[in-house]
């Protein structure tokens, strides 16, 4: 799967969130500055001919959608950076995010638990 650039996944964290929006939609949903009207038509056809969005006509202008829900998105971008910065080993990377976030033995057992509640699913 191909990476986002900050920009479109910008964009794409408002399409996930709205599930479905015209350019003018996204735009209002950014923080200031706002973009021109045109970077944001241009960067959301790029998403499109990457395959994360898809649009539907309405009117004169176009609707936008994800084609590819976030959950997804994360999994393969936490994958991807585990395999590229730590060798694929989970164990290194969750190690490498608590000496740098130093994280408390409480904080810990809570990820332990939730781990483990995700496990039994």
């Amino acid at each position: 799967m191909k990476q986002l650039t900050k920009a479109e996944e910008e964009i794409m964290q408002i399409l996930w969130e709205l599930k479905e929006a015209n350019v003018a939609g996204i735009i209002e949903h950014m923080p200031e500055p706002k973009p021109a009207y045109n970077t944001v038509s241009t960067i959301v056809r790029i998403l499109e001919s990457k395959g994360f969005v898809d649009h539907r006509q309405k009117g004169k202008g176009y609707i936008y959608f994800p084609k590819l829900e976030k959950e997804t998105y994360s999994n393969q971008s936490i994958n991807q950076l585990m395999n590229n910065y730590f060798n694929g080993s989970f164990k290194s990377m969750v190690s490498f995010f608590m000496k740098k976030n130093d994280l408390s033995t409480q904080e810990l057992e809570k990820i332990l638990k939730e781990i483990d509640k995700e496990k039994d699913k």
